[in-house]
Order: C-alpha cells, then sequence, then structure tokens
C-alpha cells in the first residue's frame, strides 16, 4: 500500500519539475531566438505550427463542428488570451528588456490577475494569507520596474508593461479555462489547431525564407524549445502533476519558473541577472508562497 500510494506522489513530483523545466527553457529559447535574428512573428510559428499539425487529426476526430466541444467562439476567446496573440505580445517584450524581467513579471501578473479575477468574477474567497501575497508580489515586481526606471529607460518601461499586459492576459485565459470547465489539455490541443488558420498569411508574407536564412539548427532548437518543450509537452507533464498531486500542491510548480529561468540564462546565453533582478525574484517567491496557502 505504501508503495501504490508513493509512487503516484513521486510521479506528479517529476511531471511538475519536468513541466517547469521546460516552461524555463522556453523563456531561454525566445531570448536566445530573438538574438540570432528570428523575429517575433517567426518564433509565433514555430510555438504553434508543428504542434498544430499533430493535433489536427485528433480536433477532426473529436468533433470539428464544435471544436471538441469547447466551442468557436469560445475558442476563439481562448486562442486570444492564451494562444498566439498573447505569444506574440509577449515576445516582443523581450525585445526591449532582458530575459530576468520577462520571466519574472508575466508570471507574477499571471499569479495577480488570478487571483483577482477569481474574487470578482468567480466569487471565491481570498486568504488573508494570499491577500498578503499579492501584495508582497506587487512590491517584487516594483524593484524589478525600478531597474528599467533607473537603467534601462523609456524602452524597459514600455517592456515592463508588456509582460505585465502578458500575464493578466494568461490570468483571463486560466479564469476561462476554470468557468467554462475546459481541460487544460483540450484547451491547448484547440489552440494549436486553431493557429494554423494563421500560417498562410506568415507564408505569404515571406517568412519561410526569412527563417531557413537562419539554418536548420537554429530552426531545429526553435521547434524544440517552442514549438515541443514550452507548448504541449510542458502543458501535458503540469496537467499529469495536477492529476497526481492535486491543483493546490502543484501549484507550486509554475512559481519555480522564474528563477529556472534565470539560471538557465546565465547557464545557457551568458547572461548573469541582476542584483535588482535577483532582490525581486526572491520577493516574488515569497509573495507566491504566501498565496498558495490556503489560511
Amino acid at each position: 500500500m505504501q508503495t501504490s500510494d508513493t509512487t503516484p506522489g513521486l510521479l506528479g513530483v517529476a511531471c511538475g519539475i519536468g513541466a517547469a523545466l521546460f516552461w524555463a527553457l522556453g523563456f531561454v529559447a525566445t531570448r536566445h531566438g530573438l538574438k540570432a535574428g528570428f523575429t517575433p512573428v517567426d518564433l509565433l510559428m514555430h510555438r504553434f505550427l508543428w504542434s498544430g499539425l499533430v493535433f489536427l487529426p485528433f480536433v477532426f476526430r473529436a468533433g470539428l463542428r464544435d471544436l471538441c466541444g469547447i466551442g468557436w467562439g469560445r475558442g476563439m476567446a481562448l486562442m486570444v488570451l492564451g494562444g498566439p496573440v498573447m505569444s506574440l505580445i509577449s515576445y516582443a517584450g523581450f525585445m526591449f528588456v532582458p530575459l530576468g524581467h520577462g520571466s519574472v513579471i508575466q508570471p507574477s501578473c499571471a499569479t495577480l490577475g488570478g487571483l483577482l479575477f477569481a474574487a470578482f468574477l468567480l466569487r471565491e474567497h481570498i486568504s488573508p494569507s494570499r491577500l498578503a501575497g499579492a501584495l508582497v508580489i506587487v512590491a517584487g515586481l516594483g524593484v524589478i520596474g525600478s531597474e528599467s526606471i533607473a537603467h534601462i529607460g523609456l524602452d524597459g518601461v514600455q517592456g515592463d508593461l508588456i509582460f505585465v499586459l502578458t500575464g493578466l492576459m494568461f490570468a483571463g485565459f486560466g479564469t476561462l479555462v476554470r468557468y467554462w470547465r475546459v481541460s487544460a489539455v483540450s484547451a491547448a490541443v484547440v489552440i494549436s489547431v486553431l493557429s494554423l488558420l494563421l500560417f498562410p498569411f506568415y507564408a505569404a508574407s515571406g517568412g519561410l525564407a526569412r527563417v531557413a536564412a537562419l539554418g536548420l539548427h537554429e530552426n531545429a532548437l526553435q521547434a524544440l524549445g517552442q514549438g515541443v518543450l514550452a507548448g504541449p509537452a510542458a502543458m501535458y507533464l503540469f496537467t499529469a502533476s495536477i492529476q497526481h498531486l492535486g491543483a493546490s500542491r502543484a501549484a507550486i510548480f509554475p512559481a519555480t519558473v522564474p528563477a529556472l529561468t534565470l539560471l538557465f540564462g546565465w547557464l545557457l546565453l551568458g547572461e548573469p541577472p541582476t542584483a535588482l533582478q535577483m532582490a525581486g525574484l526572491a520577493t516574488v517567491l515569497f509573495g507566491f508562497y504566501l498565496a498558495q496557502r490556503q489560511r
């Protein structure tokens, strides 16, 4: 009995860690791709084309008329808030600020937005601990934002605001998924397939020739980082983690993504975090801890 109880728990932890690692590597792949010469639209193509092609037969089998039971209206709303529109805006943010800003601000604002939407739209009770956590997260964001104001300038402020926006968009996506009772995997599948509708416009704009000029190696890295790891693989592992551990326990893994992203950015891209980024990260992580407590 101990073995049967322990194994699912360990499997859930392994899946959660894997999802956090893949999300962090996706952030790093985005930063590397922009430095290598990809545009945000090019990265968007890699993010959704491959998964969309893989998932297309499943959507046809489940029912294209009602998009696997989600519906076209809801599917389009989810695509805007959690799909290519949000991703494109997020990619553009890394053109203005370092990796440490986007990888901390976006998840933090997603957490803040999730608490806000849960309270006012879903009518959920927000415990004092979660409210305190939200205030601490805001303080951490203020620390990171001060670096943009003092050292980067107007571009830095613009980049930070972009990640505030995308974080709130993702929070809206998560709120609608919960409100409409849509599984995360079904939402990811539908978004990937709907995103294929944008590919003809990308091809007509000359995007394929542009990415081909960057070489097979760089394109393979983005196909892996964007189209596999940060997309369907991370979503599948996180969903599996929720199934084995429960939503409240699994929520700790997304909170580790900012720290992992800073670490991988330092090791793989040679971008060490600044003192202000580390201070902001530490503050935000403490806020995450408070926000996940039930009391």
